[in-house]
């Protein structure tokens, strides 16, 4: 039985998601994608997992960096999260209208985030069109005042208090 890729897309549309900006290094520039598919996979060790579309230009340079940054926004940041989801954004200067630290290893995470992780590629695992990225959780930070949280639900960017 075949599934309608669009019916799958709505039913999946119904599954409130947190939304994060993923960021790495790689060739001398920064890059950057919005994602709602971070996930918590284990505590010992602590890691976590990106899904990747392998045609996004993000695919090879987090691999060939071997670290990226998660930083989970908080709902007053919606315009950064359309900005780093719009397609065919230039690469150059991407990160102008984001501020944003870098951290040692060069990984730029958002500023005003509700938290941040920085990881190490651990392993890439292919699924379809995407790749699972999973890193392991080098360090991890709470932001200042929790602010409400940016949620994907139905297509749409709502806050979650």
């Amino acid at each position: 039985m075949e599934v309608d890729t669009d019916v799958y897309r709505h039913v999946m549309g119904r599954l409130a998601q947190g939304v994060a900006v993923v960021t790495t290094t790689s060739a001398g520039h920064h890059h950057a994608l919005t994602a709602d598919s971070v996930t918590s996979v284990s505590l010992d060790p602590v890691l976590l997992l990106v899904c990747v579309e392998t045609d996004a230009r993000f695919h090879d340079a987090v691999i060939e960096s071997g670290t990226f940054g998660v930083s989970v926004l908080a709902a007053d940041q919606r315009a950064t999260a359309v900005w780093f989801s719009t397609p065919g954004r230039p690469l150059p200067g991407q990160m102008a209208r984001a501020p944003h630290t870098l951290t040692e290893s060069g990984v730029p995470l958002l500023d005003g985030a509700l938290s941040t992780l920085e990881c190490s590629v651990r392993d890439v695992h292919p699924a379809g069109d995407h790749s699972i990225i999973v890193g392991e959780v080098r360090d991890a930070r709470l932001g200042g005042d929790p602010r409400p949280a940016l949620v994907h639900f139905r297509g749409q960017y709502s806050a979650l208090p």
